[in-house]
């Protein structure tokens, strides 16, 4: 990856499943660093986008780059090939992802669902790995829960967790697929807050698919609108918010805004 190259690329993507045409030819960089909202209606395309990423779904064509490397495909004497476990593995490594449901592991406390994955998959000796979980929880305002377990946490407490644990393994691109839709109204705030710290630190990527929209325009440098599998425009979140160029992006925006 040379200076002043995207982080993540989609060149042509296209995803299908069956005759359903979930992503058409999609194109967009995202740069080392920046937060991308991601917005649109549901069924748009835009946790698929993710999943792509997290190498959940494999497209049904054209390229995806992570930091300078193809994502689905290796090189291989001059030559694309598609991606094997191995490549896909080490891709991976590069990337975290908080979903909508948390995904702890109930049988384990929370200091332990953040330290399984650096010890298995980074090799980080034990002692290191609670010292810097114990920092991560700290980070997101758990750090007096190490102990407990998810059953004992509430809703926004675990999705906390589940940021803390993606963190753990020193990603350069984070993934938020709609991290607040599975919770309370009154527990969305503890957890906006803790994304919204993370923003500012500055150095990690985010790509947010999120239906807060007051979100979106605060934490992004960039927000992208999304329908039918295809970006309809994307810009800065105040001229996106308050100028956008086309008819519906300006339909969403104010269906969403006058539903909140």
């Amino acid at each position: 990856m040379h200076p002043g190259d995207p982080i993540v690329r989609f060149q042509g993507v296209t995803k299908r499943f069956g005759d359903l045409l979930v992503l058409d030819e999609l194109d967009i960089d995202v740069a080392p660093g920046e937060k991308l909202a991601i917005i649109g209606p549901s069924g748009s395309g835009k946790s698929t986008l993710l999943r792509l990423l997290m190498t959940l779904d494999r497209p049904s064509d054209g390229m995806i780059e992570v930091d300078g490397e193809p994502l689905w495909h290796m090189r291989r004497d001059g030559k694309l090939l598609p991606a094997n476990e191995r490549h896909l593995r080490q891709a991976r490594r590069k990337i975290g992802m908080v979903f909508q449901s948390f995904n702890l592991f109930p049988h384990m406390n929370a200091l332990r669902n953040v330290t399984e994955a650096p010890c298995q998959v980074l090799g980080t000796p034990k002692k290191q790995a609670q010292e810097e979980a114990r920092a991560l929880l700290d980070m997101v305002g758990l750090g007096a829960k190490c102990d407990a377990y998810p059953g004992q946490l509430s809703g926004g407490q675990q999705q906390r967790v589940a940021i803390a644990r993606a963190l753990a393994l020193r990603p350069k691109v984070m993934l938020f697929d709609e991290v607040t839709s599975a919770l309370d109204p009154e527990l969305v705030g503890e957890v906006l807050n803790v994304l919204r710290d993370l923003a500012q630190q500055g150095n990690i990527t985010m790509l947010l698919v999120t239906h807060e929209m007051r979100f979106a325009r605060e934490v992004s440098d960039r927000v992208a609108f999304f329908d039918k599998g295809k970006i309809v425009e994307a810009g800065p979140p105040e001229v996106i918010f308050t100028q956008p160029a086309h008819d519906r992006t300006r339909q969403f925006l104010k269906a969403v805004l006058s539903a909140g």
